[in-house]
């Protein structure tokens, strides 16, 4: 159930951010934020050096949006200006569930933009996606992001070995977990928000072709 023309608008609001599809009109303020070292640090690539490494990377997200394979979204303030980026990869269909991933440009940590865009996305996932659990992986060393995906409600499931092959080599991933009736219980299901658009029909579950 994959259309051709992928160009429908989607958008998830909040009460102070939004996300969005990114444009190539992005590719400068994203590469702003993903230069700085300390915001790179745990990733598998990064910090950029070029404006183009940031440019690349939005024109490979529509491709893969409309094959099922990654939704992206930038985070944006209300001057609709890009803080971070999250979203969700890794889907399973069948079994209705996802992986997030979420960061911030280093200006906008501890200000309450990763619970806000956390909320918004995780909504997605699961009242509009219909999906059933939303993994999260991080680094084991990675103390304060763990730290702060407990505090959103998610649970540690344990640690996976050589998960994700870095430059430098492979790094084990600590895993953890949200379930549906896990989020709806807690905090961020009270966050107001609201959807704008479809969403790609490569992200399309079995909960909305009903």
């Amino acid at each position: 159930m994959i259309r051709e023309n992928d160009d429908e608008l989607f958008a998830a609001r909040g009460p102070r951010l939004s996300l969005r599809y990114l444009t190539p009109a992005d590719a400068r303020p994203l590469f702003e934020l993903g230069s700085d070292e300390q915001v790179t640090r745990f990733f598998s690539w990064g910090p950029y050096e070029h404006e183009r490494e940031a440019l690349a990377y939005i024109e490979s997200l529509r491709p893969a949006r409309i094959r099922g394979e990654r939704l992206e979204l930038a985070i944006v303030d209300a001057d609709d200006r890009p803080i971070g980026i999250t979203g969700l990869s890794e889907l399973s269909q069948r079994d209705r569930r996802a992986v997030v991933g979420t960061w911030l440009g280093r200006p906008f940590w501890g200000t309450g933009a990763n619970a806000e865009s956390k909320a918004l996305v995780l909504a997605l996932a699961f009242r509009k996606l219909g999906l059933l659990r939303v993994s999260a992986l991080a680094n084991p060393a990675n103390g304060r992001s763990i730290r702060a995906l407990e505090r959103l409600g998610f649970v540690q499931e344990g640690v996976l070995r050589a998960w994700h092959l870095h430059p430098e080599g492979p790094r084990d991933c600590a895993v953890l977990r949200l379930m549906h009736d896990e989020f709806e219980a807690g905090a961020l299901a009270r966050t107001p928000g609201a959807f704008e658009g479809d969403g790609p029909a490569g992200w399309v579950t079995y909960s909305q072709r009903k």
